[in-house]
């Protein structure tokens, strides 16, 4: 199943009065799993920056103004998003926006049915609240040191991290992950993650991929980009070499 995490941040609250979109940021996801595709632009919105907005995000008039119009980037947009599922936080924001664009642009708005809202299924999952991303960061051992100011691309890597713990999180991989003694509950009742650190064998194992094998996978993971997660945890050489 393929679903897009994604965030914008604009001009202001409202279409409707001539705010407009100046960032997209988007995290493709299969079954759940990023793929490490992505999706970044930001966007002149045609108009001035409110002094309110730029505080959020820290866009300017200056730095937009050399970037595409939204014209210029739908067709892009459009492929990426394909017919997936779109996940947001406050999802009704965004896509209010999107649609906004769209309807500029004469497109087809994207309908509610690929609507995913994480700020719902976190009310529903921790009725008590915070539920703002930085709180879910927080409750879930996310790191968002990083979250200065809002920005479209970081708030998406966040937000799919988030998406995946209000879906089960590691409890959902198998049911692998077993409540550690003496690290007690979360609030809302739900067993705290361990958080260990892996375990290394004392004699390696023997790689079993033949040369072939690793030669076809160096290949396809060579077709995914430099941005292709993989290349973050396997280096040129064959596992078990150095």
């Amino acid at each position: 199943m393929r679903e897009i995490v994604f965030d914008t941040e604009t001009t202001g609250f409202d279409p409707k009065t001539g705010d407009r979109i100046v960032e997209i940021g988007c995290i493709e996801l299969v079954n759940h799993i990023a793929t490490g595709q992505t999706f970044h632009v930001y966007i002149n919105p045609e108009r001035t920056m409110p002094r309110g907005a730029f505080e959020v995000h820290g866009l300017s008039d200056e730095f937009l103004a050399d970037k595409p119009k939204f014209a210029e980037i739908a067709a892009d947009f459009v492929a990426f998003i394909g017919d997936a599922r779109l996940v947001a936080h406050n999802a009704e924001f965004d896509f209010k926006f999107i649609n906004a664009e769209f309807a500029r642009l004469g497109l087809p708005p994207v309908g509610s049915e690929r609507m995913v809202d994480t700020l719902a299924l976190a009310k529903r999952r921790h009725p008590a609240g915070p539920n703002s991303l930085d709180a879910l960061c927080s409750r879930y051992g996310i790191d968002n040191s990083r979250r200065d100011l809002h920005g479209a691309l970081l708030d998406s890597e966040l937000l799919a991290e988030v998406y995946v713990e209000l879906l089960g999180g590691r409890q959902a991989a198998l049911g692998l992950v077993t409540e550690e003694p003496g690290r007690g509950r979360r609030a809302d009742g739900s067993a705290a993650a361990a958080r260990s650190g892996p375990r290394t064998r004392p004699t390696p194992l023997a790689p079993r991929l033949s040369e072939a094998e690793w030669t076809a996978h160096q290949a396809f993971v060579g077709k995914m980009g430099e941005k292709a997660l993989w290349t973050h945890y396997a280096g040129p050489e064959r596992p078990g070499e150095s």
